[in-house]
């Protein structure tokens, strides 16, 4: 059976809305805390159905924060884990000791068993699905693993696939015939279980990084020319866009920090003594560059010397400038895209 539930502050004093609406959050989902900053206009718009054991919920509100704290754990015995899906604007959920910056189209887990934090910067929109944690169907040290980790459609794996599904068959509940409700519900059920037993086995995002960086040291990948940003991503079975997110998080793109290892790999070589036979385009061209007037472009940008200028210089500081006192880089080098030399 298909039951609804609405709330609107609208209509309501300005006085009564926090009071309000905290409430209609607590009833459709779990004790909850609600906070707004005084002299800052919201509203909030709540509709929620809930079929069987799902309950599809659409949440307006903000600017807030929407708390469950310990207090709230105890008070409320409800153990649900509830999916928050970004619609519109910005969420910051916080769980567990990890935080999940949530943009439209990404996806998070919270669980109603532990406390947890949602801020919400400006006014917003996000659908939100909860569901009884046994359908899951996962171990607690899978679900602690779970929370407030972000799900998007730029990864690989099943999410890619299972999300924009997901969106469709939330939305055609509302039309379906009561028959077609309940199978669409245990469908809808069964694909976050998948997703949320692939989401708990992924390494965090900065294992991930130390994984994928770690491995592009080796002379074998920097040295490579014709190294591209897919090459790298289908290596680590991760999408080409999740791949140059995980690089902008970090304040560069793959090109640029494959380029800048290059030159510094490069930069070191020619202050060794025993590869003073070898010529610039040489070395140049065991770390990556096609181009040798290309890499000494490059090397003069990023060290204030050529190549030619550094081996002179090396030469003459001796073991100094291989002991980490020899200039360093005065930039990174812009990036190249596809391939990274």
């Amino acid at each position: 059976m298909l039951t609804a539930v609405t709330c609107s502050t609208r209509d309501l004093a300005p006085g009564d809305r926090v009071v309000s609406w905290q409430r209609a959050l607590s009833r459709t989902f779990v004790d909850v805390e609600v906070t707004v900053e005084p002299g800052r206009p919201w509203t909030g718009e709540l509709t929620a159905e809930r079929l069987g054991a799902l309950q599809i919920a659409t949440e307006e509100f903000g600017p807030g924060t929407i708390l469950r704290g310990a207090r709230s754990v105890t008070a409320d015995p409800r153990t649900h884990i509830l999916v928050r899906r970004q619609l519109e604007g910005t969420a910051l959920l916080l769980q567990d000791g990890r935080t999940a910056e949530l943009h439209p189209g990404s996806l998070a887990f919270h669980d109603a068993r532990r406390p947890y934090r949602i801020l919400l910067p400006e006014r917003q929109r996000a659908r939100i699905l909860m569901v009884p944690r046994a359908l899951l169907r996962l171990e607690e040290r899978q679900l602690h693993a779970l929370t407030a980790t972000v799900v998007d459609d730029t990864g690989a794996g099943a999410a890619g696939l299972l999300l924009p599904l997901l969106d469709g068959l939330v939305d055609e509940v509302a039309r379906a015939t009561a028959h077609g409700r309940e199978q669409l519900a245990r469908t809808v059920v069964e694909i976050l279980a998948t997703v949320a037993l692939e989401q708990s086995a992924r390494p965090p995002e900065p294992a991930l990084w130390e994984r994928i960086t770690a491995s592009l040291q080796a002379q074998a990948r920097l040295g490579d020319p014709g190294l591209t940003p897919q090459d790298i991503a289908d290596r680590h079975a991760i999408s080409l866009r999740y791949l140059h997110r995980l690089f902008q998080r970090h304040g560069t793109t793959v090109g640029a920090w494959v380029r800048t290892r290059r030159l510094a790999a490069a930069h070191e070589e020619l202050a060794r003594p025993g590869a003073a036979h070898r010529s610039i385009a040489v070395v140049a061209a065991r770390w990556g560059f096609t181009s040798p007037a290309h890499f000494s472009r490059a090397f003069r940008e990023t060290y204030g010397m050529s190549p030619t200028q550094w081996r002179t210089a090396a030469a003459e500081l001796g073991p100094t400038a291989r002991s980490g006192d020899a200039p360093g880089p005065i930039a990174p080098a812009p990036g190249l895209h596809a391939p990274l030399s």
